[in-house]
């Protein structure tokens, strides 16, 4: 039987440019934010890392919290889009503070600074404004095809602004006066522009009323999320298995974006052109675009997005196996060819990952006969500051461990130039692999199914 269809194109497109602005947060603050630390204000690469992994344990509960507090959320706007709405004017107050350290105050002073900036973003704005855009793809339709097509929609929008941002950033750092003053500029730009599309993504879309949300459904009246505690929601998610196999995929390809990010770094010091960096950016997300282009199809195809996962990301690892080979030749059109061949393998699971929570949510509710939307999609900021925020402080030990000399230095030492090999090829293939052995696992829809035969 044909499924119900909610939204026009329109709204589908309008709630996709909301990660225009989530991106304007996190691929400058992940691609960037690093080496403005070191190589404009000078402050050591080992200690940022140490305050980013501390900015983490303070932030480890709030993912759940805004998940229950979405679910108990009653509004004219809904559950999510208030969240969403408001909590990303933080986050441009705070992205802009990340990349604004003055530059006349002492260096303890910065360190606080960065900390105070950098801990509100993450563990309060970013997280609010991401679950409840997260949140949305389950609250807005009831219709898989629609959710899948609202994943593909999202992250084109996604990897464009990456690529955008990638691509264009060190450039227009030296446009804009260059230093601590282009950095500051580039950050307001940034920040403008993520206000505007977050408002456009929020006023694109209406959630469903909660008796269109639960129709068809049993005794929905008390299944509903905003009667369980955060403890009992919480316990809910982590004896889902699919949740923890989600959240480790997620926490995975963020501490796999941290090492790729490093790419700034290897262009700089290893291949000596720093400029090449926005060029290995096309590599990366042209290839993302296309495939979230053609995942809807692909699901179609494929009767389901479990195949098609499972044998994507296999092609992703076995190129980026390859780049590690072509790296240690020395040739980088070898290592743009097999790097857009390892994206392209990516590209499903980021197309399909918010319909893979959504039925990861409906496994919750055969299995224990309750409804946690908001909450499930926790798992999307949980793993962006776990894997993002470990990452990105792994990064900063491995730099320091290597040796790494502070400032704008032209070169490095051999040890440091070893870490970034490690870093920037052998990691990602690493963690490539790794992933696709628990997409192998993640068949949530045909366990689904099976629950609904037996009730």
């Amino acid at each position: 039987m044909e499924q119900k269809r909610y939204l026009k194109w329109y709204n589908m497109v309008g709630y996709g440019s909301g990660d225009i602005a989530g991106n304007v947060v996190y691929a400058f603050l992940s691609s960037f934010v690093m080496i403005y630390l070191t190589n404009t204000i000078g402050l050591n690469a080992g200690i940022i890392g140490t305050l980013i992994a501390a900015s983490k344990l303070l932030d480890g509960v709030t993912d759940v919290f805004f998940g229950t507090m979405i679910d108990k959320t009653k509004s004219r706007m809904g559950k999510a889009r208030p969240w969403m709405f408001w909590g990303f004017l933080g986050c441009a107050l705070t992205l802009f503070a990340c990349f604004a350290i003055p530059t006349n105050i002492g260096q303890f002073a910065q360190y606080a600074w960065f900390f105070i900036a950098y801990t509100l973003l993450n563990a309060v704005f970013y997280t609010a404004n991401n679950i409840a855009y997260s949140a949305l793809t389950a609250l807005v339709t009831k219709n898989s095809k629609e959710r899948v097509q609202m994943g593909s929609y999202r992250f084109i929008f996604a990897f464009s602004t990456s690529l955008a941002i990638q691509a264009i950033t060190v450039n227009a750092v030296e446009w804009l006066g260059g230093g601590a003053t282009g950095w500051r500029a580039i950050a307001i730009i940034y920040c403008i522009i993520g206000v505007i599309t977050n408002a456009i993504a929020v006023f694109s879309v209406k959630e469903l009323s909660e008796e269109e949300l639960r129709a068809g459904e049993e005794d929905a009246k008390e299944e509903q999320g905003d009667k369980l505690s955060l403890v009992q929601a919480a316990k809910y998610l982590f004896t889902n298995k699919y949740y923890v196999m989600i959240c480790g995929v997620y926490i995975l390809q963020q501490l796999y974006g941290a090492m790729i990010n490093i790419g700034i770094y290897f262009m700089t010091y290893v291949l000596f052109n720093q400029k090449l960096y926005g060029v290995f950016s096309w590599a990366v997300n042209i290839p993302l675009i296309i495939a979230l282009i053609v995942t809807p199809a692909l699901v179609a195809k494929w009767k389901g997005m479990y195949k098609l996962n499972k044998y994507s990301y296999m092609l992703a690892t076995v190129a980026r196996l390859f780049v590690v080979v072509a790296g240690y030749m020395g040739s980088v059109p070898l290592m743009l060819l097999f790097t857009a061949i390892a994206a392209f393998g990516q590209g499903p699971w980021q197309g399909d990952m918010n319909a893979v929570i959504a039925s990861c949510s409906e496994y919750t509710y055969l299995t224990k006969g309750k409804r946690i939307d908001g909450t499930m999609y926790s798992c999307t900021s949980l793993g962006v500051k776990i894997g993002g925020g470990l990452g990105t402080a792994l990064a900063g030990w491995m730099l320091d461990w290597s040796g790494f000399i502070n400032g704008d230095a032209a070169i490095q030492p051999v040890s440091c130039i070893n870490m970034m090999y490690i870093m920037y090829l052998w990691i990602p293939f690493v963690i490539d692999l790794l992933i696709t052995v628990i997409l192998s696992f993640m068949n949530v829809e045909e366990a689904n199914e099976k629950l609904k035969k037996t009730k």
